[in-house]
């Protein structure tokens, strides 16, 4: 039952939803008692202003307050706002797998230095309504939010420095080191599910299941669609074939984490058995490329064997320089570009766009879930300009869509890992999607399990 913070009487564990409630980013939920709070996921607002404008704004409590942070997994919208967090006062431990802590170390850095470049560009172009522009957080506030990190296995229950709940991690897919986080707290169990992977996936590990919690909180990015079940290498290989054919560039924007390394092994594949045409392929993106050096260090934590995943980053050119990338947009020849950012919200992606989106011999390809708001967004759903730089770029380009590519499960494998309790959750709370895909699977866990689910608004308080 929803209770409002002006109510004299406080339960003693609460549950709260400070993004990802309605919306498909900004991961931050909290859940208190009289005896302290714990902050699970602690991510960044992305895509349209309104959302991006909340990290900004005055954390709903003082971060000093804040006892710990257990992390699901190290993408952006689960983690991009540690920094800020410590820069306004938190100082607690931040907890999570190991695999997890290596990536977020990867993935902050990047991010404050993207923070840092975009407040430099606006100044210099004085292209800021505020003077001068600041960046949300520095590679400062990144170091000390990584040095406050200490990790934790999966599949053993631990107790969190100072107190407090107990925890364990189980694994989830999606990408190296992600875990559900089951939180045991005054006698009532909470799971978190962060972001589950696919089944049968050829690089991650299937979802652990989970047999019991009082209370769930679940995602939901893909609860109102199927990925399509198509062989991917062959889907792959018809684009490959086709923008080659043409004589033209196949660009892909890809998560640095996760999509990358993906992409590299389809192709991998399709050069084994002499598939892929002899074009270069390159990786064009410093944290993919690091990102994919920890698959020799993780081993555990994916299904690929030494001499794969060895090939398959072999087969890529990779290219860590400014100049080499310049190299690239500039250069005409028939290729295979995987770049970052993912959702084309920054990063040298944005040169590539503008250098081979208005050219109808190329192709953009899409492989994963777009937030409203972002170009990759506006790409996947056919829009003829998108904004770069200031300046519109016509998007003549090819634009091709292979969700099967998705590290998210889709709505049919959420349903798959919630049919792993064998006894129900008192309540779910569907979080990190869009309106219409928490409401859908909302509606699914009620008709097929009877489950009592709802989708929370931003920041609204239920008692456990």
């Amino acid at each position: 039952m929803a209770r409002s913070d002006n109510q004299v009487s406080e339960p003693d564990l609460t549950l709260r939803s400070l993004g990802a409630a309605s919306t498909v980013t900004g991961s931050k939920h909290l859940v208190e008692s009289d005896s302290g709070r714990i902050l699970v996921d602690c991510g960044l607002f992305q895509g349209v202003k309104n959302l991006r404008e909340l990290n900004w704004t005055r954390f709903a409590v003082d971060p000093s307050s804040i006892d710990a942070v257990v992390v699901t997994h190290a993408h952006l919208d689960h983690t991009g706002y540690l920094p800020r967090l410590v820069r306004e006062g938190f100082r607690g431990p931040i907890v999570s797998t190991e695999a997890t802590a290596a990536v977020a170390d990867i993935i902050l850095k990047d991010s404050a230095m993207l923070q840092e470049r975009e407040a430099v560009f606006l100044n210099k172009h004085k292209a800021t309504k505020h003077h001068p522009a600041l960046p949300l957080y520095d590679s400062k506030d990144a170091q000390r939010a990584l040095d406050l990190f200490t990790t934790r296995p999966l599949g053993v229950e631990f107790g969190l420095p100072g107190g407090g709940p107990a925890v364990t991690f189980r694994r989830a897919g999606h990408i190296l080191g992600a875990a559900t986080v089951d939180l045991a707290w005054h006698g009532r169990r909470i799971v978190f599910t962060g972001d589950l992977g696919r089944y049968d996936d050829p690089v991650m590990l299937d979802p652990d299941p989970v047999s019991a919690a009082d209370y769930l909180v679940m995602e939901s990015t893909y609860g109102d669609r199927v990925h399509e079940r198509g062989d991917p290498t062959a889907a792959l290989a018809e684009v490959v074939d086709a923008t080659v054919n043409r004589g033209g560039t196949l660009l892909i924007p890809a998560f640095a984490v996760g999509r990358a390394q993906t992409l590299l092994y389809h192709l991998w594949q399709l050069r084994s058995v002499g598939r892929l045409p002899d074009v270069a392929v390159y990786l064009d993106s410093p944290m993919a490329i690091d990102a994919s050096n920890l698959l020799g260090t993780y081993q555990r934590d994916h299904r690929l064997p030494p001499e794969v995943y060895e090939g398959m980053c072999a087969m890529a050119t990779y290219t860590r320089e400014a100049e080499q990338s310049m190299r690239i947009s500039a250069n005409r020849e028939a290729k295979i570009v995987i770049s970052a950012s993912g959702m084309a919200t920054g990063g040298r992606i944005l040169h590539h766009l503008k250098a081979f989106a208005p050219d109808p011999r190329n192709t953009i390809m899409v492989t994963g879930y777009q937030v409203p708001g972002t170009r990759g967004r506006s790409i996947a759903a056919g829009e003829r300009f998108v904004k770069i730089f200031g300046e519109w770029i016509p998007i003549k380009a090819q634009v091709a869509n292979l969700q099967m590519l998705s590290a998210h499960a889709d709505a049919d494998e959420l349903i798959r890992w919630a049919s792993g309790f064998t006894t129900p959750p008192r309540q779910v709370f569907v979080v990190h999607g869009e309106p219409q895909a928490a409401d859908n699977l909302r509606r699914r866990l009620d008709r097929e399990f009877g489950w009592q689910a709802t989708v929370p608004r931003m920041n609204q308080l239920f008692a456990l």
